[in-house]
């Protein structure tokens, strides 16, 4: 998760909590897009989640 928030912030210029918050954004999308793959989606972002923002995710 980490790479992800450093290329978002290398690639479009935002700060790392715009970061933070356009994955967890991302996350959500997901979920609601494909609700089969709730659960899978949580648990692949829980485990990837820097460890100082896992509630940020949530």
């Amino acid at each position: 998760m980490k790479e992800l928030i450093d290329q978002l912030m290398k690639e479009v210029g935002i700060s790392e909590k715009q970061s933070l918050e356009a994955v967890r954004i991302i996350k959500e999308f997901a979920k609601r897009k494909f609700p089969v793959f709730g659960g899978a989606i949580d648990k692949l972002f829980d485990k990837y989640a820097p460890k100082q923002e896992e509630d940020f995710l949530d």
